[in-house]
């Protein structure tokens, strides 16, 4: 079995990939820049950034022994609009009243640097719908907090999931990564 290094800090991963029998042999949260570039859509955004990420701690192996790299970056798009981490309450509210009574998607790139240097990336797309909100319920919502540090405003294994009518694909990505792609990315290295 390849030594497992998880490029994240998110707990939810981690949370994650323990529910499949998989704790990673480390944790290093790769410090890039996750800004879009101009014109970036959605699915080049998070592959961008899971391959910037699992080459950011593959680098830091280089002359050792390396690990197998898993990354991987999620983001919420309604059309091309990414919606990203908001800044504050103003930010989460507008981001409610985008996503209220319609579809978005959840978008993650996967990526896996094996540790004989092989690179595989996978982009994996969740449609979740949400129901029409109304102004009070967005706005005890946002007096949750719930919204903090999440894309989107909003975990789907959190109160918000009260508001969900409806997902098409994988629940795990909505989460932070989708187990299923995970696993077959793995393969034989676990």
């Amino acid at each position: 079995m390849s030594k497992i290094i998880l490029a994240s800090s998110s707990p939810r991963r981690l949370e994650l990939l323990a529910q499949i029998g998989i704790i990673p042999d480390g944790v290093m949260a790769a410090d890039i820049d996750e800004t879009p570039h101009k014109g970036e859509k959605p699915r080049e955004l998070v592959r961008r950034l899971a391959i910037s990420k699992a080459q950011h701690i593959s680098n830091q192996y280089q002359g050792k022994t390396t690990p197998l790299i898993l990354a991987a970056d999620t983001i919420v798009a309604v059309g091309t609009r990414i919606l990203g981490k908001p800044q504050n309450a103003r930010e989460a509210a507008a981001f409610m009243t985008l996503l209220s009574g319609r579809r978005h998607r959840v978008i993650s790139g996967i990526c896996v640097i094996h540790a004989d240097g092989r690179q595989s990336v996978r982009i994996v797309e969740t449609i979740v719908k949400v129901k029409r909100l109304t102004p009070s319920e967005i706005e005890s919502y946002i007096a949750s907090n719930e919204w903090e540090g999440k894309a989107g405003a909003y975990g789907i294994q959190g109160p918000f999931a009260m508001y969900v009518k409806e997902i098409l694909g994988s629940y795990t990505n909505i989460v932070g990564l989708c187990l299923y792609n995970v696993r077959q990315m793995l393969g034989t290295a676990l």
